[in-house]
């Protein structure tokens, strides 16, 4: 796989320099899940579609009161939309990052928190499950199985061939959503579940850096009073905002180097009528993520040479370095950024060894791995590296 492949991954280590100057807007899609015969999740009267909504258009009131920020929405009122239009929508505003807000749902109803969401294809159950859940909703789409051809909304893992599109934009997804979950807990209080990766079909079309927010769970009786308030929404609004506009001004600039805006890469479908089928009710399961070992911090030579590691995952679970917990693999190192972890496997000044560990860590079933480079003790492009 060639440099170019990775570049997309690390685009909010370049320099923010040029959108400075020019002047643009910083465009803000948010996406309130659910709508019209869509309720999403339904537990105690607490209605999923209602919140989502609710808390989208407070998100959008507060960021359109600062300068330089432009909200695209994808609904603003009762009305179902397509998750690919969502996306499309985003697309074609040539929007710099995709925001999904939705509520979470478990049986069990003591299950609570936060979590945020990347775009990857997690082997893990549970992430799974939630994308599934999130994902049947294609199924009330008219001619969706045209729309969507190839893809089995009960097996999220049928998303392939996504090899670029999950790199892409991954690491600038990570740390938006990162800023997200600790927004919500400094200024919430709220317990976190950290961020996670999940096949999510909303996330896939996006063409930027694209998050799916789960605020807390209307299963649980006292976070679904709270998420159905005036001033539970009012609070999550101004943590997302906050974490937004926290986003933009430590990392932004990158995204707009990218030489292929969203609105160049929006595909078309072609369909022809057919019904559109019943409506499904989610209920997510998530697990917890606990354990309480502590970060090692990346170590980066300061030397002028560029070093390539490969970065297997970033999530809110900490795990001890053993090759145990890595599927055999030895040379581990993790770093933190607030409740994100990140897990890098080997260390190499040269880019075709680099490439090696990146294949040796797929075939040991890391999918979303991907290269990560340094240069002068700072993270670069990979790009930047091999110049």
């Amino acid at each position: 796989m060639k440099g170019i492949a990775f570049v997309g991954t690390i685009l909010l280590f370049i320099s923010n320099l040029t959108f400075a100057q020019s002047g643009q807007k910083f465009k803000v899609a948010l996406d309130a899940g659910h709508g019209d015969h869509d309720y999403g999740a339904v537990y105690n009267g607490h209605i999923e579609k209602k919140i989502a909504l609710a808390v989208v258009l407070k998100v959008g009131k507060i960021l359109e009161s600062k300068s330089g920020i432009e909200v695209i929405y994808t609904r603003k009122n009762d009305t179902f939309v397509d998750l690919i239009e969502r996306a499309n929508i985003a697309n074609r505003a040539d929007a710099n990052i995709f925001v999904s807000i939705h509520c979470n749902a478990n049986k069990n109803s003591a299950a609570c928190g936060s979590e945020t969401y990347v775009m990857g294809m997690s082997k893990n159950a549970s992430n799974l499950e939630a994308a599934k859940k999130e994902n049947e909703v294609i199924t009330m789409e008219k001619d969706y199985q045209q729309k969507y051809k190839g893809y089995d909304p009960k097996s999220p893992e049928s998303i392939i061939g996504l090899t670029m599109m999950q790199e892409e934009y991954l690491e600038s997804s990570i740390a938006l959503a990162g800023k997200i979950q600790n927004h919500f807990i400094d200024d919430l209080k709220v317990k976190s579940r950290g961020v996670k990766q999940a096949p999510f079909m909303v996330l896939h079309k996006a063409y930027m850096p694209r998050v799916l927010i789960e605020m807390g769970f209307i299963s649980n009786p006292e976070e679904g009073a709270r998420l159905d308030s005036e001033e539970g929404q009012q609070g999550v609004a101004e943590a997302i905002a906050e974490a937004i506009l926290s986003y933009k001004k430590e990392f932004y600039g990158s995204g707009d180097t990218d030489d292929v805006k969203p609105s160049q890469r929006v595909e078309s479908i072609k369909v022809v009528d057919s019904q559109a089928t019943k409506p499904v009710v989610k209920s997510p399961e998530v697990k917890k993520p606990d354990s309480k070992t502590e970060p090692k911090s990346e170590t980066v030579v300061s030397s002028g040479v560029a070093t390539f590691k490969v970065q297997l995952s970033a999530s809110g679970k900490k795990l001890e370095l053993t090759p145990s917990n890595f599927k055999g693999l030895n040379n581990i190192s993790m770093s933190s950024e607030g409740t994100l972890y990140k897990y890098m496997y080997g260390e190499t000044s040269s880019y075709d060894e680099a490439k090696r560990l990146l294949a040796e860590a797929k075939a040991k079933g890391f999918s979303s791995a991907f290269v990560i480079a340094f240069k002068n003790g700072k993270k670069v492009s990979v790009q930047e590296a091999l110049k």
